[in-house]
């Protein structure tokens, strides 16, 4: 559902091509959410939770690509299509995990697993290398392609998107790197409930399938300009190579460099040392707020959410007492009324009579006052 919005905005191509602050929109925001969900990525021990925010992260480069504008709409859908194959097998993944470990997410539990489940292991690690953009695998080529499209957008922009898409490679290097460290090497953390053992066929299967798309995905969807040439006619004809800001050899080392750095921090940081089994409650100011999503939810909750609140209240105080209390004192007025004049309607002769009497006094008394006066 969230990789429908990549698809519309590549779909409608033509549109964002009349429009620069449309494009320049959808790459802020592509730039920003890469970012953010790498770095709350860095904070989370649910292994479904690490993955749902690299996702995140992910579907952030997809935009950033989209808002790049012609000859990066292919790559954006590249990016799609690979993130597709290792995205599944790291889920699925995930899956034979829990299923080995009586549903445990917690990766501070984990540990050890790649002896006892080493289908899952070597799956995961196909997953593992193609989302950090490790050469050959199809990962690498979709992100390498749109760090350098976004190089390539040129001036400051172009840097400063060019940047933040090469330092979400090292950070996704480096919590997906903590992923597979704290769920499969080191020692054992397992609780005395839990009995790891491979995952059935029915599950290790469709993962060796994913994991040769992880593999070999990209390289295909690749070689010769295959998808760009067969997406021309909804999102243009590529564009002819031009000048390069950072030469594409050069940008592929740095990158490769940059991931390198992730994973021997991750390794480093959680690779030498023991794990608690249970997360430190003394941390950085950086770690809580990564823990607590870096504050979007309360943002959203103070901001959206609580305004929202009381607009409805509002609303529904007005609608009660304004709209409800306008119709219903109106009926109130008239079924009041019309009760207190009923009263005057006696059905006793005597009291018409006495009625009548008083009404031609009125008038005899109305008469003569004119008169005499």
């Amino acid at each position: 559902m969230v990789t429908a919005g990549v698809y519309l905005i590549c779909r409608s191509a033509p549109i964002y091509d009349l429009t620069q602050d449309g494009r320049t929109v959808v790459t802020v925001v592509g730039a920003l959410t890469l970012l953010l969900g790498c770095v709350i990525g860095c904070a989370k021990d649910d292994i479904k939770r690490v993955l749902a925010w690299s996702t995140v992260s992910q579907i952030g480069y997809m935009f950033l690509a989209a808002g790049l504008g012609k000859g990066a709409y292919a790559i954006a859908i590249l990016h799609l299509l690979t993130h597709g194959f290792f995205k599944a097998g790291l889920f699925l993944g995930a899956g034979s995990v829990m299923h080995g470990m009586n549903d445990q997410v917690d990766m501070r539990r984990f540990g050890g697993l790649r002896t006892v489940m080493p289908v899952t292991f070597w799956t995961m690690m196909a997953g593992y290398l193609a989302i950090i953009g490790m050469i050959p695998f199809s990962g690498f080529f979709s992100k390498d392609k749109i760090i350098e499209a976004a190089f390539d957008k040129g001036g400051t922009s172009g840097w400063v998107l060019g940047l933040c898409a090469l330092i979400g490679a090292g950070i996704t290097a480096f919590y997906m790197t903590r992923l597979m460290v704290l769920t499969f090497f080191g020692p054992k953390r397992w609780t005395d409930d839990v009995h790891p053992h491979e995952s059935p066929a029915v599950m290790t299967v469709p993962m060796v399938l994913l994991a040769l798309g992880s593999v070999g995905a990209g390289g295909l969807l690749v070689f010769g300009g295959a998808l760009q040439n067969w997406l021309a006619p909804a999102v243009g004809p590529p564009e002819e190579a031009g000048v390069h800001t950072i030469s594409p050899n050069v940008l592929t080392l740095i990158t490769l460099l940059v991931v390198i750095g992730g994973v021997a921090g991750a390794w480093y940081a959680f690779g030498r040392r023991e794990i608690p089994v249970v997360a430190p409650a003394q941390v950085s100011a950086p770690v809580t707020a990564a823990r607590k999503n870096l504050y979007a939810d309360a943002f959203n909750e103070a901001v959206l959410m609580r305004p929202g609140q009381w607009l409805t209240r509002l609303s529904v105080w007005f609608d009660n007492r304004g709209v409800d209390g306008i119709v219903n004192g109106s009926a109130a007025l008239i079924g009041g009324s019309s009760g207190r004049l009923r009263r005057v309607q006696t059905g006793f002769v005597r009291s018409y009579a006495l009625t009548m009497l008083g009404g031609s006094v009125a008038v005899i008394a109305a008469l003569l006052a004119v008169k005499l006066g």
